[in-house]
């Protein structure tokens, strides 16, 4: 994961979401949550301006990987949960949600959530790629 993460930016009137591609695990939660704006058979994939600012927002914060994020026009950002909070699959796979810190190989990253690799065979420490047993 050297050079950084590979982050796209998708600016609407109100809002700009950004997507980095290899932290998505494929929830669905975007595409499910506002087909009109998320839509994986278009290009560009993410159309900002087809929902309200509050709801595109509200459906970003619903990706458990972090993998999308949003800025507001006037500066907000997401307020992570608080407590922060970690929870295990039964696989060993850890979703995380709230302030967090996570240390990656191009150093610190400040975090509100992640889905983190729980078996150590991800090719994206710590992050899970559901390489291993814990993202099956």
């Amino acid at each position: 994961m050297s050079g950084g993460p590979e982050k796209k930016s998708y600016q609407g009137r109100a809002i700009t979401v950004t997507f980095e591609a290899g932290r998505c695990l494929h929830a669905a939660e975007c595409v499910g949550g506002l087909p009109e704006v998320f839509d994986t058979g278009r290009r560009p994939w993410i159309s900002p301006d087809g929902a309200d600012a509050d709801r595109l927002a509200e459906v970003v914060r619903r990706c458990p990987t972090g993998a999308l994020h949003y800025t507001l026009a006037d500066g907000g950002t997401e307020t992570p949960e608080r407590p922060t909070r970690i929870t295990r699959s039964a696989t060993g796979q850890l979703t995380v949600r709230g302030e967090q810190s996570v240390h990656t190989a191009d150093g610190p990253r400040t975090e509100t959530r992640a889905v983190l690799c729980g078996c150590a065979l991800s090719r994206r420490q710590p992050y899970c790629d559901h390489s291993g047993p814990c993202g099956q």
